[in-house]
């Protein structure tokens, strides 16, 4: 009767390969020619005791070195399309205006009068974001109510709906200087409130009004009027786009297309 084959000495080189393998899961390549009960007694002998270096082995060459596995930290991975982090769940709005604070946190504090956080229904199914406060709603300390503002509450109307019954906010609660486009700066430092905001209300539908709330909300360059009236996943919500209120006026020729994405807005609601 011939004796049971012996566990193969296994080399360090094939001793960290396996081990690579295991690591990632994954089964080791078996050459073409061995048998499955060699390949395992293999695999058995890597993982049943340590291995000592062959006498001589240093006389060869080192061993390639293998694949470096690289793993990105957990919040490089998150996206602004992510689910709504926990900690959100149970934050009230006026929990985050409370943490506002008397903002200074960027260089447009010196030149506001009021913070413009946001104003409606804390659990509202349809949030409308735009992009900051103007001279009017720097003055009363509330979004959209100058002449952009009246607009946008003909199409909250045309809706069904009324302004008490949605939730309206920028996407930077404080005026910049002579109404100019946000920066990127102040745009990272207000945009996180505006993040938590709409993690609190969690609503079933997020129409963002031109270009800056779209490009903060998608977190990259993108152009209005190509991704207008689509429709995306968003944080647990529905998100479309269309043009702020303010182009319209100046472009009354583009009411049309808005009026396509009420309509859109009318049936997701539906």
């Amino acid at each position: 009767m011939s004796k049971p084959e012996a566990p193969p000495t296994l080399s360090p080189r094939l001793h960290a390969w396996l081990d690579f393998c295991q690591e990632l899961g994954l089964t080791p390549f078996v050459r073409r020619g061995k048998s499955a009960a060699r390949a395992a007694s293999i695999t058995a002998a890597s993982s049943a005791a340590p291995v000592t270096a062959e006498p001589g082995a240093m006389k060869h060459k080192p061993p390639a070195p293998l694949p470096s596995v690289v793993v990105a930290p957990a919040a490089a991975t998150l996206s602004l399309f992510d689910q709504a982090p926990a900690r959100a769940k149970s934050e009230t709005l006026e929990d985050i205006r409370a943490d506002l604070g008397d903002c200074r946190r960027c260089k447009l504090a010196p030149h506001r009068k009021h913070i413009v956080f946001g104003v409606g229904n804390p659990k509202a199914q349809l949030v409308f974001v735009g992009e900051g406060p103007g001279a009017e709603e720097d003055l009363q300390g509330l979004p959209f109510v100058g002449r952009a503002g009246q607009l946008l509450t003909q199409w909250i109307e045309s809706l069904g709906l009324k302004r008490e019954q949605v939730y309206i906010c920028n996407v930077i609660k404080c005026r910049p200087p002579q109404n100019r486009t946000p920066e990127r700066d102040e745009i990272e430092t207000c945009s996180p409130f505006l993040l938590r905001q709409l993690d609190a209300i969690h609503p079933k539908l997020i129409c963002v009004l031109g270009g800056v709330a779209l490009q903060t909300l998608m977190g990259k360059a993108v152009s209005i009027t190509r991704l207008r009236g689509q429709v995306f996943d968003f944080r647990g919500s529905k998100l479309l786009a269309t043009f702020h209120p303010a182009y319209i006026l100046r472009n009354p020729v583009a009411d049309r297309d808005v009026r396509k994405d009420l309509q859109v807005i009318r049936q997701l609601l539906a």
